[in-house]
């Protein structure tokens, strides 16, 4: 979506708000459904001209807190404040730090043991929370007991990795841009900080590419590992996150051999 068409969209559902909210004072004849601007500016603290440049979608910096009194003022409900901030492009002050991480949700474990296809579990952190058998003999290095199951960590520091991983260090730029795409949801993450203070020290080339700045958009693709014994294997990378936890993912392999018309 265009900057300018989300500008609007924004402005759209702070007036459909707006016009759903019950006068202080009613009178019989009223014009306006709901609040008028001045109202709901004054409720949330701010300026009219403010409030109208933000129902007009003009290219304006809305700040957090501003669209904090926007939500109290207008009573939204917890799913239409996350909605009003990812409209604005903005974090909500009142959002709760990120949960610590645990055990895999059971929609994702679940789905993990079914398949059997190679699976696992990833949280926020990228931490393995959950696997198969599959997966536990594609990845020996980094599934199972005895292993470090963060996924960063196993693929910049691991000597394994770069056997699996014919494309290493291509591979290995990519999952840390695909991380940092994640990053944005965890401002002032302890656990996050530390994890990449750790792997700067540990490794050059994230260190490298940490300061780079280079984020993806986690997309599926052709995913080629050698095995000692297996060989070259190839695979469609599929992921997805739990509507009910979108902090965890589920990241299934499908082998080139059930892709129709793969070659």
């Amino acid at each position: 979506m265009k900057p300018d068409e989300q500008r609007k969209l924004l402005g759209k559902f702070v007036r459909s708000h707006r016009e759903r909210m019950v006068p202080d004072v009613l009178v019989r004849r009223r014009r306006t459904p709901g609040l008028r601007r001045e109202e709901l500016a004054a409720r949330a603290g701010i300026g009219v001209t403010w409030c109208a440049w933000i129902e007009q979608g003009r290219a304006i910096r809305v700040s957090s807190e501003t669209l904090a009194r926007l939500a109290t003022a207008l009573a939204l409900t917890p799913a239409e404040r996350a909605y009003l901030f990812e409209l604005a492009g903005r974090r909500d002050p009142a959002a709760p730090p990120s949960p610590p991480t645990f055990e895999a949700p059971e929609s994702v474990s679940a789905l993990v043991e079914a398949l059997p296809l190679p699976a696992y579990g990833l949280d926020r952190l990228w931490n393995a929370c959950c696997w198969n058998h599959a997966a536990e003999k594609l990845f020996a290095g980094w599934l199972g007991e005895g292993c470090d199951r963060n996924l960063l960590r196993y693929t910049f520091t691991i000597p394994s990795a770069r056997s699996l991983l014919p494309d290493w260090e291509q591979r290995a730029r990519r999952v840390l841009a695909e991380f940092r795409a994640d990053c944005a949801r965890m401002l002032n993450d302890a656990a996050l900080d530390q994890l990449v203070q750790q792997l700067c020290e540990e490794s050059d080339l994230f260190a490298h590419e940490w300061q780079a700045q280079s984020v993806m958009a986690r997309e599926g693709g052709l995913r080629t590992f050698v095995q000692p014994k297996d060989g070259p294997l190839s695979y469609a990378q599929h992921t997805f996150s739990p509507a009910e936890r979108p902090d965890f993912k589920l990241v299934v392999l499908m082998p080139s051999s059930l892709i129709p018309n793969s070659t």
